[in-house]
């Protein structure tokens, strides 16, 4: 017989605002100063603490207390929340409640041409010119003024650009990054007309899967979170509520394929959605492109779970 716990409000915020600190080290777990943040290892991923809130710098995800509990310790809400409360990780020590400042959306000044940049994506990354041309007129990508970086906008279902991921196109650049104010929820993303909709952790895979799979391409749906989130995917879903099929396209390592695993069981949870995982034949699905021209090599390389 399953049982019901139930907490009072103030119980639930003593929990919410235990300090995460002092939670880590009463568990005999390292943390780094960073500033007024201190950063924990997640295995080898960064997270960064400040008082009862967390940011995950690889997973781009965060939340409070409970929420670290939750997911460091695969705890559910109840069982999260008594673990707050009764002393297993020592005195809970309450922190005030921090306001992550946010800063206002930035959009990147483009430069007058973006020769560079297509030359990057057509002649480095094998990406098609009448793919890429088709987000140029929508005006979703562009070569920014001041370093020539390649830049992915997402727009909001009015049409307001609300999330820009840039990436350096020079041979030597690793930079990645989103301009100041972006809004993980809005990041690039194509909207079709069909029930469909593909999830990427990049745009230039989610480009590449397009270039593999031309055929009435247009008629799906599309989303690079710029991570291995997946905010895009739900607010996609609240906004065109015709969309029920999804497809996880996470890269081939451990990281994408927790978090398609994650995603899928989300979708389970909430019911009226199919979910498929499509897993890359090598790392992403740029490598798959650009190889899938080689002799005895397919195509269309994939495999669904």
């Amino acid at each position: 017989m399953s049982s019901y716990i139930h907490f009072t409000e103030e119980e639930r915020e003593r929990a919410r605002n235990t300090d995460l600190v002092e939670l880590l080290k009463s568990q005999g777990e390292t943390l780094k100063r960073s500033g007024s943040e201190y950063e924990w290892l997640d295995g080898t991923q960064k997270v960064t603490i400040r008082g009862n809130l967390w940011f995950h710098q690889y997973e781009r995800v965060g939340g409070d207390a409970v929420g670290f509990v939750r997911k460091f310790y695969n705890k559910e809400y109840a069982e999260a929340v008594q673990f707050l409360l009764d002393g297993k990780c020592g005195t809970v020590i309450r922190a005030k409640p921090k306001e992550i400042e946010r800063k206002p959306f930035e959009m990147p000044k483009a430069y007058w041409n973006m020769n560079r940049v297509k030359d990057y994506l057509c002649n480095v990354r094998g990406i098609d010119e009448d793919v890429i041309q088709e987000f140029v007129d929508k005006k979703m990508i562009f070569e920014s003024a001041d370093y020539h970086n390649a830049v992915f906008v997402g727009f909001d279902k009015n049409e307001v650009p609300r999330h820009a991921n840039k990436r350096g196109i020079l041979k030597s650049s690793t930079f990645k990054g989103n301009a100041e104010g972006s809004l993980d929820e809005f990041a690039f993303h194509w909207i079709g007309t069909n029930n469909k909709l593909f999830l990427f952790e990049a745009p230039i895979d989610m480009l590449s899967y397009i270039c593999m799979n031309k055929e009435n391409w247009k008629e799906n749906s599309y989303a690079a979170s710029c991570s291995i989130s997946d905010r895009v995917l739900f607010q996609c879903l609240k906004d065109y509520p015709y969309i029920n099929e999804v497809f996880m396209g996470y890269d081939n390592d451990f990281y994408g394929q927790r978090a398609a695993k994650r995603t899928q069981n989300k979708l389970d949870n909430l019911g009226g959605y199919k979910s498929n995982i499509l897993v890359p034949v090598n790392k992403d699905w740029n490598e798959d492109y650009l190889n899938s021209d080689d002799e005895g090599s397919e195509k269309f390389c994939r495999y669904i779970i």
